[in-house]
Formats: structure tokens, C-alpha cells, sequence
């Protein structure tokens, strides 16, 4: 799964529910969001997930990515999926590539050197996700949303986040220390992997629920 030519979307959001190994504290904190979730789409009628990250450029936008596909996967409908950072730098462009190696699309629609906006989609749906680096608390994301910090400065810098109305601590591993190296490649299809596996997990438990 891990080889340079481009993977079906689907396939690998399936496959990457196998290939992931979870510790039964991961786990019940999977139930637990996915819980909450549920909750607030009951209670709401709708959610927004923010998945915040230092710099908003990697592991928070794999995160928005996937969730956005989920939500397509399994049907479900009123979850809306954003990300932010407590920086603004750029959506890291090896995130970009590896996404893409995974069937999404990327369509600039504000072209910057230094952090381009992108109209995100895959094949088989007429809606997009947008992305780029952006705070976590940025315009676009004012309205109430379920807080899932995705990398442990994240979580220490961001000891309090007011207008999140549930709060997660889900850490990845940060693929950017194999930046430039022969692992580059390999790494960042991982992390997109074990974030893709969990997310995966969350969204099931969510339809099972509702």
C-alpha cells in the first residue's frame, strides 16, 4: 500500500482500519469522541470538529482531510470538518503530495508563496473541504466546535479553548522529521495511515450510533 503509484481513496481509507495497532486507552478514547459526537449531533443537529495543531500543516490537516472524506464514506450528514493551529505557516506541501498519492484532488484557489488556500475533493462528489494553514480560532471557525488537539504542543500550548464545546487530546506521530530524507515518502503515507485508520473508527462508531 505503501508504494509510489496513486491509491484509491477508498481502498485505502478501508485498508488503513487493519493496519493500525491501538492500545485499549486509544481506544476508549476513540468511543469517547466518537460519544460526543453523537451527542452533539443529537442534541445540535449538527457538529463541527476542529482538529488544531501547532502549526496547522500536517497532522491537523491530514485529520480535516480524512474526516471530510468520512463523512462522504459512511453518510453522514451535519459534521463539518475544519482544522487550525495556535501559528499560521502553510499546508505543508508533503501533506499535499501524500494526500494526493491517496486520490484526493487539489484545486488553488488563493495562490500565496507562503500558505496557498486549496479547494480539497476526490473522485465520485461534487463537494470540497478548504484548506490551508490558518489559528484555530480563525473567521472561519467561530462557530461552536468539538476540540481534537492532534500533537502535544498543541495540547500544552492551548491549555484553554473557550469556544470549544467538548475537548480531545488524539497525538500523532510528526512526520516532519523525516523531511528530505528516503523515508519522506514512506513516513507522511503513514501518518495519513494511522490518522485515516482512527478516523475511520470514530466515523463508524458515530453511524452505529445514530
Amino acid at each position: 500500500m505503501l508504494k509510489n503509484q496513486t491509491i484509491n481513496t477508498k481502498t485505502f481509507f478501508e485498508t488503513s482500519k487493519k493496519n493500525i495497532h491501538l492500545t485499549n486507552d486509544r481506544k476508549k478514547l476513540i468511543q469517547s469522541i466518537a460519544n460526543s459526537i453523537v451527542q452533539h449531533l443529537k442534541n445540535e443537529k449538527k457538529v463541527i470538529l476542529n482538529f488544531i495543531c501547532t502549526h496547522n500543516s500536517r497532522r491537523s490537516q491530514f485529520a480535516q482531510v480524512w474526516s471530510f472524506y468520512a463523512t462522504h464514506y459512511f453518510e453522514l450528514k451535519n459534521i463539518k470538518s475544519v482544522s487550525g493551529g495556535t501559528e499560521v505557516t502553510a499546508f505543508n506541501r508533503n501533506t499535499v503530495k501524500s494526500l494526493q498519492k491517496t486520490g484526493f484532488e487539489f484545486n488553488v484557489v488563493d495562490f500565496s508563496h507562503q500558505n496557498p488556500r486549496y479547494l480539497i475533493s476526490f473522485p465520485g462528489t461534487t463537494k470540497s473541504t478548504l484548506g490551508y494553514s490558518k489559528l484555530y480560532e480563525t473567521e472561519t471557525n467561530k462557530e461552536p466546535f468539538i476540540a481534537i488537539t492532534t500533537c502535544d504542543n498543541a495540547d500544552k500550548n492551548c491549555p484553554l479553548i473557550p469556544e470549544a464545546i467538548s475537548r480531545f487530546h488524539l497525538p500523532f506521530s510528526d512526520p516532519k522529521k523525516h523531511d528530505g530524507s528516503a523515508l519522506q515518502h514512506e513516513k507522511y503515507l503513514k501518518t495519513s495511515q494511522q490518522i485515516a485508520g482512527e478516523i475511520f473508527l470514530i466515523f463508524k462508531e458515530v453511524k452505529s450510533q445514530l
